[in-house]
């Protein structure tokens, strides 16, 4: 399988990891007692790097913002991540494409670290595609699943 070029985390890279990168910034109030980020704010922060990934306008899966629901989600913090490491550094991928839903993988790390660092958070979720209108969940089109697919890693 040829992977395109923009669906490469690093040209440069070694391992050739198929993934979207982007930035998310941290904001003050992201922040708790202990001085890293809050969990529930680390949570809304992943949602915000799927953003630029799925739903903007001109994106296969865009439709996604207008009925799409989270099935499943898990976390795992290997590091503290604080304010001054912001903006956090999004890595993006698929795990697993099916009739409704898929499973997204994320590594988060501070910003400036590289690819081989290992990531501070290590996160997935599983997100259903829904009609508002039954009020249940709807198939992925062709489009979106291939686009989904192609940000598959084999």
């Amino acid at each position: 399988m040829t992977v395109p070029k923009n669906h490469l985390s690093n040209e440069l890279e070694p391992k050739q990891r198929i993934g979207f990168h982007t930035s998310v910034e941290v904001r003050w109030s992201d922040m708790d007692a202990y001085q890293h980020i809050n969990h529930a704010r680390m949570v809304t922060l992943l949602e915000e790097a799927r953003i630029p990934w799925l739903l903007v306008d001109g994106k296969p899966t865009a439709n996604l913002r207008h009925g799409a629901v989270i099935a499943d989600l898990h976390v795992r913090y290997r590091g503290q991540l604080r304010h001054e490491d912001g903006p956090l550094d999004v890595f993006m991928w698929v795990d697993k494409v099916r009739a409704v839903d898929f499973v997204a993988g994320y590594e988060v790390r501070a910003k400036g670290k590289s690819l081989d660092t290992p990531a501070a958070i290590v996160a997935s979720t599983q997100i259903a595609a829904f009609d508002m209108n039954t009020q249940g969940l709807r198939r992925f089109t062709a489009e979106e699943r291939t686009y989904l697919e192609s940000w598959q890693r084999v």
